[in-house]
Parts: C-alpha cells; sequence; structure tokens
C-alpha cells in the first residue's frame, strides 16, 4: 500500500470568498459562517466545503454536496484531483482553524491562512475506504434525523386534524371559549385544577462554567425541541450538589419548558421532552427551565403539542415579554386552560403519539452514540494511526 504523502492544503484545493447574499427567495441554502442563513434561487458553489471567515464563527467548517450560495462571510474550498471531496471535508474538520486567524476584536479568516496547513493524505484509493467508514455512520444518523422529523411531523399533523380543526367533532355543537370556538364536548380545565408537579432546578452560586464534568445540568439554551439537544453546550454540577438536589431532577417524558431568557421585551416560549437514557441517563435542570409533568406519559406528550398552539405560544409571549428580564413564571402556566386529560380524544392521542415519542428518543440515543465512535475514528483515521484495513462496522 502505498504511503501517506504531506502537502499544503493550498496544493490540494482551489478557493474563492464568497459574495454578498442575494435578496431574493428560492431552493439554494444560503451558506455564512454558521452554517445555513437563508434560500435563495441563485447559486454561486456545488459540492463545496465551506470555512467561516468572519466573527464568531470563523473557522467553522460546514459542507454542501449540492448546489449553493456561499455568502461574504466565508470561503468555499475544492478539492482537486488528488483528494476526495468528503475526504477532504473530514480532514478539515479536525484542523484547528479557529486559532488562526488574524484580527483581534473581529477575528478574520483567510485563504492564505487555510493554504498554509500542512496535512498527511493517502491515496484516493485509501481516502474512499476511509470516506466509507465515517460516512456510514453519518448517513446512519442522518437517517434517525429523517425518521424523527417525520414521527413528529405525523403527530403534529394529528394533533391539528383533532383539536385544531376538530375533525371528529365537525358535526357536533360549539361553544365559545378562550381558544375561540371549540366542540361542546372537550372539556377545559386550568393547569392549576389538574393534579401536576411544575417545578424547576438550581445551580451552585458563581454557576457551572469550571465543572467539565460530574452531572449534567441542563439549561434554557437546550430546550429547543425532541431530540434538539447541543452537547457543547453541556454545564456540569457535581455528584455531592446533585444529591443535595429535591427538585430538578428528569425522571422522563416530562415537558420541559424554556422559562426565561432573552432580550427585553422578546420572549418566545420553547418546549421538549427527555426520556430513555437521552440526552442523559441523568441529568438536572437548572433555575432557567421549568418541568411540568401531570404523572401520565401520554398527556404529557400531548401537552407537548399543544403548548405549541397560538393561544399557549401568543399567552406566554406577552407574559415573558413584560419583565425587565424575559420570563415567565408558575402562575402564568398554571393559569393556562387546557382540555382536560379525561378526553376521550385526548387519551387516543396520548395512546398513539406516546410510541412516536419513545422512538425519536431511541433514535436520537442511537445517533449519539454512532456520534462519539465517528469523533473518536475521525482524527484518529485522519492521522493515519488507525489503519482502515483495522475497521469492522
Amino acid at each position: 500500500m502505498e504511503e501517506w504523502r504531506e502537502y499544503k492544503l493550498g496544493e490540494i484545493t482551489n478557493m474563492k470568498n464568497g459574495k454578498k447574499r442575494p435578496q431574493s427567495n428560492g431552493v439554494f441554502p444560503v451558506y455564512g459562517g454558521n452554517g445555513i442563513m437563508d434560500y435563495s434561487d441563485s447559486y454561486n458553489a456545488e459540492n463545496t466545503i465551506i470555512v467561516g471567515r468572519v466573527g464568531a464563527y470563523c473557522g467553522c467548517v460546514y459542507k454542501c454536496d449540492s448546489k449553493c450560495w456561499v455568502s461574504d462571510n466565508a470561503i468555499s474550498v475544492f478539492a482537486k484531483d488528488i483528494v476526495d471531496t468528503q475526504f477532504l471535508y473530514y480532514l478539515m474538520t479536525t484542523l484547528d482553524f479557529h486559532h488562526h486567524h488574524i484580527g483581534g476584536a473581529q477575528p478574520l479568516m483567510t485563504q492564505d491562512i487555510i493554504s498554509d496547513f500542512t496535512v498527511s493524505i493517502p491515496p484516493l484509493s485509501v481516502q474512499k475506504l476511509i470516506v466509507h467508514v465515517l460516512k456510514s455512520l453519518d448517513d446512519k444518523i442522518e437517517v434517525n434525523r429523517r425518521i424523527n422529523d417525520n414521527l413528529e411531523q405525523q403527530a403534529q399533523a394529528l394533533f391539528k386534524s383533532w383539536f385544531v380543526d376538530f375533525e371528529p367533532f365537525k358535526d357536533g355543537e360549539f361553544v365559545e371559549s378562550e381558544l375561540g370556538m371549540i366542540p361542546k364536548g372537550l372539556k377545559m380545565d386550568f393547569i392549576s385544577d389538574v393534579s401536576h408537579i411544575l417545578e424547576t432546578g438550581r445551580r451552585p452560586k458563581g454557576g457551572v462554567s469550571e465543572i467539565n464534568f460530574g452531572v449534567p445540568s441542563v439549561g434554557a439554551e437546550n430546550v429547543k425541541g425532541i431530540g434538539n439537544y447541543d452537547y457543547s453546550k453541556t454545564k456540569y454540577i457535581t455528584e455531592e450538589y446533585a444529591s443535595s438536589l429535591k427538585n430538578g431532577k428528569v425522571n422522563g417524558y416530562e415537558l420541559l419548558i424554556y422559562k426565561d431568557g432573552g432580550k427585553p421585551g422578546y420572549f418566545i416560549p420553547n418546549y421538549s421532552i427527555f426520556g430513555e437514557g437521552y440526552p442523559f441517563e441523568e441529568c438536572y435542570l437548572n433555575e432557567h427551565v421549568f418541568k411540568l409533568d401531570f404523572n401520565n406519559k401520554g398527556y404529557n406528550a400531548f401537552c407537548y403539542f399543544y403548548f405549541k398552539t397560538d393561544y399557549v405560544m401568543n399567552y406566554l409571549n406577552a407574559q415573558g415579554g413584560k419583565a425587565a428580564i424575559p420570563g415567565i413564571n408558575r402562575q402564568d402556566i398554571e393559569n393556562l386552560l387546557i382540555y382536560s386529560p379525561e378526553n376521550e380524544f385526548v387519551q387516543k392521542f396520548g395512546k398513539i403519539v406516546l410510541p412516536y415519542i419513545r422512538q425519536i428518543l431511541f433514535n436520537c440515543k442511537e445517533s449519539r452514540r454512532l456520534a462519539e465512535l465517528r469523533d473518536t475514528l475521525l482524527p484518529r483515521l485522519m492521522s493515519g494511526e488507525i489503519k482502515i484495513d483495522d475497521i469492522t462496522l
């Protein structure tokens, strides 16, 4: 087998700076330094690697297999014939671009900086074998993501049919309510009148920014919908501190509610559900997240979709935007009207949708394991420390 050879990145790539984003709308993704920003009817690159050029995302690496527009906040990198594009992308994600920019308050990445990096690459045949191993993991992660999107869309469509369009109740009598006209047979309660637990957690004085291991402490930044968890933002508390907490432990299938944060006068509610070991086998909430638990997983699942309705979103948005530090309190949540857990169709919805959520959580847990395996293999394969012949998937 041929040996690996060293090159400067400038020897094996062509580069060009992006251009100001078009104002038109379309189907082609527009990439900036932080990924996809918008969509346009024009494109200026295809099958390209994208490197953030300016600001906080300077040095971040993305890849677009299709046609796209690369904005003036990024650089397009194209592989020459000597290197496989997907291999080059994996290789570039292992390089420390972030610490090689110019500029102070406004970091700047240049083509010259990228070009000067020295890399070692194997023959194309070996590159393709390495890509096959890594991409098989990425492809399974992507399949899981698409399945999860489909499952959530199915659940959302069923919720809309039953509790927004009221399809099962079309021939019945409707009455006026705070939600507008609703079927007379759908009983409503205030959350305060339904048996529930509503609590938040806490963290040590001085925060948890200096602790790099222990028990995960989840904040509002990771309450972004089912299956959306950014592990890079995880903070930790000590096991001793966690054992002292009486509230805020995540047991699974509770509705997690974004409690406070954001710009003055601007509050956007958001929700999530954890469980089945995702994102962690054990974790606690900090003081910026509410946990709402009706001691009924099916009803909690119903509430995840109910809380996304215009009635709840508009109410919590209005309440949360009043404070100097935007946020909602216990009373704001308990004053909400909600369809009673006694309703037949609410119970049916929970029975149908709960397996969807369970599968989403299982898929997320598997994707996390696959991502960890990929991230372990990636630098060792790129450096030649692990030989491709030693890998069996």
